[in-house]
């Protein structure tokens, strides 16, 4: 399993990548054809490259290696830092800053360490995450109690699962960001015996 160290120094690596290019991750996405989201989340380990799609990815980010590519063809160790939701007055000017070691990231060679640095947006911004985390805790149950009413007694699939980021101008013509989640409806089970297996005679 990929160890937490090694998901930070492969994501440090791929995030120099990115930075590199120039290019954003919406601007990836529509070269790829995944969402702007999924593309964020391969480039920080958090979701797996499929083998159909790593051409494409290699022909929008040229200095993707193999090295790279095959740690990305791997499952992820999907995980997340619970700090982030903390209001933003914990850290310092509104970002937490996780400083690079170079002696502690021996796949980081200085160039791509000076490209990250130089990158602000691959920084972890928190005011983002607790706005979001704020407008899903806030809205949750009202969400909850419109999902049991048009759909029954389930929730939204976290798997079989889209995410976008997009940009729109609102009536009053400021920029408006809208974030879609776009889940599978999975409705909760019936517990009888009857279904079951482990549980059915012969079974053991």
């Amino acid at each position: 399993m990929e160890g937490s160290s090694s998901k930070a120094r492969i994501t440090n690596r791929l995030q120099a990548v990115k930075c590199y290019s120039g290019k954003s991750y919406s601007q990836i996405a529509k070269e790829t054809g995944l969402t702007n989201v999924y593309v964020a989340q391969l480039l920080r380990r958090q979701a797996q490259l499929k083998p159909e799609t790593a051409p494409k990815l290699r022909a929008s980010l040229p200095d993707l290696t193999d090295e790279l590519v095959d740690e990305m063809l791997k499952p992820p160790l999907r995980s997340y830092d619970p700090n982030l939701i903390q209001e933003p007055s914990v850290y310092s000017n509104g970002l937490r800053i996780s400083f690079v070691n170079l002696d502690d990231n021996p796949l980081l060679n200085f160039d791509e360490f000076c490209c990250l640095v130089g990158c602000l947006p691959v920084l972890l911004i928190a005011a983002n995450f607790c706005r979001l985390n704020e407008a899903v805790m806030h809205f949750g149950e009202s969400i909850k109690e419109i999902i049991n009413e048009d759909f029954g007694d389930g929730i939204m699939s976290a798997i079989d699962f889209y995410c976008s980021v997009d940009k729109v101008k609102g009536a009053d013509g400021k920029d408006r960001v809208v974030v879609t989640f776009d889940g599978k409806y999975l409705p909760y089970t019936e517990q009888k015996l009857e279904h079951m297996v482990s549980r059915l005679p012969g079974s053991q």
